[in-house]
């Protein structure tokens, strides 16, 4: 019997054409609710990204891919900052060779600088506004992850000096880096403990390269169907993109809506 469901956010329950929750998920997600099924959020995105949720019956969030954990009703459950040492590494990539770097807070983000590449993603996610300016700050504060604009062969160069750092991408154009010990799995973890629940009870929905691992680790897990080949094929079921109801035929699927 499933009684937590965790979904993505971008390309899962947001649609990339209208930046909204359809109607028709909006109302699943309220029938559920009902029903005693508990709620959870797994995304990319910081607490001050999670505005166009509001209204929905949500129980949990796991924000940062895993890094910032809290609960509606019981506060913070779990945080993972990077360790100083990696980001004076990343400090120093970004000076020999520099690109984009959104140093991801609690509650927001800032940018080393902004180009064409970081507005295209926010024309995407309508979440990447954030200004741009001096960063050495950060050596100073609590930085949950880093969202680098860089292509895959620099990723690995990066992480090879970044001991304590890991990386995933849901688009070719960056890559969030952040600390190890803290995954959308290892925020699953949590709450399953928190709330007393079995993995066997979990069911997970996800889109991207940063959902990969979720979807492989519940037994219950759904790919969208706008999804790359790789995150279907570790994902139990397939289902339809969001704007043509993916998450409400997979719960009919799953019997889990009439």
């Amino acid at each position: 019997m499933i009684r937590a469901i965790f979904f993505d956010i971008d390309g899962t329950l947001v649609s990339f054409k209208t930046h909204a929750v359809p109607e028709s998920t909006k109302e699943a997600l309220r029938s559920l609710h009902r029903q005693g099924v508990r709620l959870f959020i797994a995304t990319g995105r910081a607490k001050g990204g999670l505005g166009v949720l509001k209204g929905l019956p949500f129980d949990g969030f796991i924000t940062l891919n895993g890094q910032y954990c809290f609960d509606t009703a019981d506060g913070v459950l779990y945080e993972n900052t990077i360790l100083r040492e990696d980001l004076e590494i990343l400090l120093e990539e970004i000076e020999k060779d520099p690109f984009p770097a959104g140093f991801v807070r609690r509650e927001d983000k800032v940018f080393n600088f902004r180009d064409e590449r970081v507005d295209a993603i926010h024309a995407i996610t309508h979440n990447d506004n954030h200004p741009a300016g001096d960063v050495s700050h950060v050596l100073d504060e609590e930085i949950y992850q880093v969202m680098c604009f860089v292509d895959e062969e620099r990723e690995k160069q990066m992480l090879g000096r970044m001991k304590n750092c890991t990386a995933a991408r849901w688009h070719p154009s960056f890559c969030d880096i952040s600390p190890l010990g803290g995954t959308k799995v290892r925020g699953i973890e949590v709450f399953l403990e928190h709330y007393g629940l079995d993995l066997s009870q979990a069911m997970a929905f996800g889109d991207g390269g940063n959902d990969f691992e979720m979807l492989e680790y519940v037994p219950n897990s759904v790919a969208m169907g706008n999804a790359p080949d790789n995150v279907k094929e570790v994902s139990s079921y397939v289902t339809e993109d969001v704007d043509h109801d993916g998450i409400v035929n997979a719960l009919k699927h799953f019997r889990l809506i009439v």
